[in-house]
């Protein structure tokens, strides 16, 4: 098997992994900004870790994928007249990257809070929208 289909699969693979650990970052997340005390707790504290992690290990991968690509010969006057390859080459990563520089941020002030801000939440919900916004929903669940 080709490097480049073995790193296709285990960018997908982890995408699955990805977004269950969103969705218990963003429950953990919620339930923590609406309880009483507000306190941030181990579990968030984990899976914040975790969330970050993984963004961390699947923009690694995509950029491995992305050099392999460019050194191919795709030209991006090309990639920018179509939506689609503008999606995968250009909107996809930057968005990835800009969701991963600010999960790093959340965690690094999770570590040393005791109490959830409103500007922490909202650094972890443009965090999510920006994930939310460059996942590829079609070609993860083929619709």
């Amino acid at each position: 098997m080709e490097v480049y289909n073995i790193l296709l699969h285990a960018h997908k693979g982890f995408a699955y992994l990805e977004l269950a650990l969103v969705a218990a970052f963003l429950i953990l997340l919620l339930v923590t900004m609406f309880t009483y005390s507000g306190n941030i707790t181990k579990p968030l504290r984990k899976v914040t870790l975790f969330t970050m992690i993984f963004f961390h290990v699947q923009f690694l991968i995509g950029i491995t994928m992305l050099i392999i690509n460019f050194t191919k010969g795709l030209d991006m006057g090309s990639v920018m007249k179509n939506a689609d390859l503008r999606f995968t080459y250009v909107e996809h990563p930057f968005s990835m990257l800009i969701a991963a520089v600010l999960m790093t941020i959340v965690n690094k002030k999770l570590k040393t809070a005791d109490k959830l801000t409103i500007r922490l939440m909202s650094l972890g919900l443009v965090a999510i929208a920006l994930f939310v916004f460059a996942f590829p929903w079609a070609r993860v669940f083929g619709v």
